[in-house]
């Protein structure tokens, strides 16, 4: 991948941080000369979020939404399209609307691969594809045939990435690997919105106690994002053409026994609250077998669940004291695209 140029789309989302954070410290530890333009609905306010990066030389930022966005003719070598990865929240955008963008973000990302002859292309889905989980299945493997109901309206979500997957298929001419991605803890997880493991964090940062909405049963897995960046690189360099393969870890635990973890990781005698309130969401168990990704590209967890909450934990301890001045917006000059 020495020398490679990358379009990344939704470069700037949780998925895109740690792919750029990869990128750079490879560059500067190893000398790879790996390129990357990075298209973007706001990029100044990840530029803000992450000022060290307005002064990578190897990143060109492009601002505008893969539905319509023109892409230039430069040569890219692989193309990883991360727009509306596992982080976004369905809940706050409107379903016919997400499934609109989606088809056809999908179509103008394929149609500018076909014509600038990318090399393999990376789709990020999501274990929603699947539908929910049966009870007597502990581990979803790739080659289970479930799906969202689609009378259910907060089904929309998994068959938008089953419809992406889909148009990847009918498009050959565009060699392309899928990660099915499922549910992470890391540094830059958002603390504010629908994923419980943000929200404990959150709630634990601030003293308690920690809320778990629901009976605390369901049943979860988290990958640390150092690892899910490994996995993702891996499958677009050696992944079989066409081929889907869930990333994400395979040790499920329980929603409280997550909030358990992390108030004793984060101490001080924090408090875990089960509120006991219906679960809506109708998904009581997700977690991914991982075995087609350990047997065919010989992947494997580097990082376990104590050591993923521990190593985020430290980092937000110190983000606050760590975190570089804000450069001012009025020097982010990111050419938009119409």
């Amino acid at each position: 991948m020495a020398g490679a140029q990358l379009l990344i789309t939704g470069g700037t989302g949780f998925f895109g941080t740690w792919l750029l954070e990869t990128i750079a410290a490879a560059n500067d530890a190893l000398q790879v000369a790996v390129g990357a333009t990075v298209l973007s609905r706001d990029p100044e306010r990840f530029l803000l979020r992450v000022p060290h990066m307005a002064r990578r030389r190897e990143f060109e930022w492009l601002r505008g939404n893969p539905a319509s966005f023109p892409f230039p003719p430069t040569r890219h070598d692989y193309l990883l399209h991360l727009a509306t990865a596992t982080s976004a929240d369905p809940r706050h955008t409107e379903p016919i609307e997400m499934l609109h963008t989606k088809l056809a973000g999908v179509h103008n990302v394929l149609r500018h691969a076909r014509q600038a002859g990318v090399r393999r292309m990376l789709v990020t889905s999501s274990g929603a594809v699947y539908g929910p989980q049966p009870a007597d299945l502990g581990r979803i493997p790739e080659n289970w045939h479930g799906a969202p109901d689609p009378l259910n309206p907060s089904s929309a979500y998994g068959e938008g990435k089953r419809l992406i997957e889909q148009v990847c298929t009918l498009t050959p001419e565009v060699p392309f690997v899928i990660a099915r991605c499922f549910s992470f803890i890391g540094p830059h997880l958002p603390l504010h919105g629908r994923f419980a493991a943000g929200n404990f964090l959150r709630d634990a940062m601030n003293g308690g106690p920690i809320v778990v909405n629901g009976d605390g049963t369901a049943r979860r897995s988290y990958m640390h994002p150092a690892d899910l960046v490994s996995w993702l690189l891996t499958i677009l360099l050696h992944g079989e053409t066409g081929r889907a393969y869930n990333v994400g870890s395979d040790q499920g635990v329980s929603i409280g026994d997550l909030a358990r973890q992390i108030a004793g990781q984060v101490g001080g005698n924090l408090s875990v609250e089960i509120r006991g309130e219906p679960d809506r969401s109708g998904v009581h168990s997700y977690v991914p077998q991982t075995d087609r990704a350990r047997h065919e590209l010989g992947l494997q967890l580097t990082l376990d669940l104590p050591a993923t909450l521990q190593r985020t934990i430290d980092w937000l301890r110190t983000a606050i004291d760590t975190r570089e001045p804000r450069m001012a917006t009025s020097s982010l000059r990111i050419p938009a695209r119409h």
